[in-house]
């Protein structure tokens, strides 16, 4: 058994958090707050890791913290201030969870869960969050924008990223990754384990029961129920052909195939989700909409998850703060796939070799290989002429698609290393 140490620390921090419309100004009172602390060198060494690795391990021991996450999170989102109030609204996310679970008289429950929650849930870029409410904001009329409207909104992005959260512990247990978002995954922490599998569905259910508590009195309530079951079923079908495609021979990936798992398993929940909840919001009714915002929103999930695939296996851990394993788990990846199309047979030969292997020699060789095949070259000319073509897209669709916020998203992740 590996010897990590797993310690459960309070933190009282105060934030002082201002979001605006027009004049008005809300300030949110102090929060209480939880961090988590481990000590990985012992853990680092037995798994006999390279010293970049080592260091996420024994070096990224930061403490979990709202004003840990403004800075990363303002820049995606473009707005301080928006973003402070939308971070402080976590330990009342988390509150009410804990209250919900509490009401069961399941004390002991309610306590592991809020450590879950606070774990995995204030980590990364919150592009979703912020997406849905940048789009939110695209849509309703600044005047009629009120503290109260703004409110539902960041509620709901919460939402949104919970979702986010019990898809990414579950995928983590299914790859068996070993960090995420620079610490390590969950399920890898001492007395976690296979219990993450419950932990990311007490997540997942908790939404429902948020949903109920803050929006059962609007005429939206029901469409956003439903999206939120369809996006979950459409992104775990796309998981399953992940899966499936993870367990087939190389020679076997195709890129009609790897763009159906693009979209499945990432674009519907990363991309049309957050805008799709903000037109309910927003009470949008007509379908059209959806449907336009949806088309474009696909395409930018593409170069999303060919950016992804990239930084797997060529971006610097240090600055993603996940090491890269797909090659190991014979991933259909964009590179992969580039890869099989462009190889001659003799290259074929290494590709079916060494794909799929654990072995560090065969993983270089892989990566040799993409390097002959002029990959990263590929990939830069890829990016480029696709972000142009999605930009184009927005710049011609109507106006009542929310085009500032499409653009602003694009704009962001538009060559990003992590």
């Amino acid at each position: 058994m590996m010897s990590r140490t797993f310690r459960f620390l309070p933190l009282r921090l105060n934030v002082s958090a201002i979001f605006k419309s027009n004049a008005n100004k809300v300030t949110s009172s102090a929060r209480k707050l939880s961090h988590y602390h481990w000590s990985a060198k012992d853990y680092a060494e037995k798994m006999s890791m390279q010293p970049t690795h080592q260091y996420l391990f024994v070096n990224l021991q930061r403490p979990f913290s709202i004003r840990t996450h403004v800075p990363d999170a303002a820049h995606v989102s473009g707005s301080d201030d928006g973003t402070a109030a939308f971070m402080a609204l976590f330990p009342d996310i988390v509150r009410e969870l804990t209250e919900e679970i509490k009401s069961l008289k399941a004390d002991e429950a309610a306590t592991w869960n809020e450590k879950a929650l606070e774990y995995n849930g204030l980590g990364g870029k919150k592009n979703r969050a912020f997406l849905a409410i940048s789009a939110y904001k695209n849509l309703v009329k600044p005047e009629e924008l009120t503290p109260e409207k703004l409110l539902l909104i960041q509620y709901l992005a919460w939402y949104i990223e919970m979702l986010q959260c019990f898809f990414l512990i579950i995928d983590d247990i299914m790859d068996d990754s070993v960090t995420r978002r620079g610490q390590l995954c969950w399920h890898k922490m001492d007395n976690v384990g296979t219990v993450a599998i419950n932990d990311a569905l007490m997540i997942e259910n908790g939404i429902y029961a948020l949903l109920r508590k803050h929006f059962r009195h609007l005429d939206c309530y029901v469409d956003l129920l439903e999206l939120f079951h369809q996006i979950n079923f459409i992104t775990t079908s796309g998981q399953s052909m992940d899966n499936i495609y993870s367990k087939k021979q190389v020679n076997e990936f195709n890129m009609n195939k790897y763009n159906v798992i693009t979209a499945t398993k990432t674009g519907y929940y990363s991309f049309y989700f957050p805008v799709a909840a903000a037109l309910h919001l927003a009470g949008v009714k007509d379908k059209a909409v959806f449907e336009k915002s949806k088309a474009i929103l696909l395409e930018m999930s593409q170069l999303y998850q060919v950016q992804d695939d990239f930084i797997d296996c060529f971006g610097d851990s240090d600055i993603s703060g996940k090491i890269g394993t797909d090659i190991q788990d014979n991933k259909s990846s964009w590179l992969a796939v580039m890869c099989v199309e462009k190889c001659s047979l003799e290259q074929r030969a290494i590709m079916e070799e060494c794909y799929g292997q654990k072995d560090p020699e065969k993983v270089a060789r892989v990566k040799q290989l993409y390097k002959e095949l002029d990959l990263i070259n590929c990939y830069h000319v890829y990016e480029e002429t696709k972000y142009n073509d999605i930009k184009l897209q927005i710049q011609q669709v109507s106006n009542d698609v929310p085009k500032d916020a499409f653009l602003t998203l694009l704009n962001k992740f538009y060559k990003r290393q992590a």
